[in-house]
């Protein structure tokens, strides 16, 4: 269900390189949330790193949307970056097992 990378890269290198094959595989990338910024603006105290990216190709969006417009609670796809155990680690759902959730069989070769 977690598609899961390890990188010796930085977190800061890692969300470069992923800004460039998002845009080199015709996706845009919508919003970076910082998690530890965010929580230290509302008073939590988070000393990980975690960017989470939230990216969308539009054309499949619409494929997706057309056909069950409930699948838009599943959209944008979301790409985490985060420390763990002194690592960088990509993370993000099997957009696979996340259209199988829906049983629109027709969306098989979008995912």
């Amino acid at each position: 269900m977690l598609i899961k990378v390890t990188t010796d890269k930085t977190v800061s290198e890692t969300a470069a390189a992923l800004q460039a094959a998002v845009e080199a595989n015709h996706f845009g990338v919508m919003q970076v949330h910082n998690l530890k910024e965010s929580m230290m603006k509302k008073g939590v105290d988070f000393a990980h790193e975690c960017l989470i990216f939230e990216v969308c190709q539009p054309k499949q969006a619409k494929k997706v949307l057309v056909e069950n417009m409930s699948l838009s609670t599943a959209l944008p796809c979301r790409i985490s970056i985060y420390e763990e155990d002194g690592n960088t680690v990509l993370a993000t759902l099997k957009p696979t097992v996340l259209l199988g959730m829906f049983k629109v069989p027709e969306l098989a070769d979008v995912a």
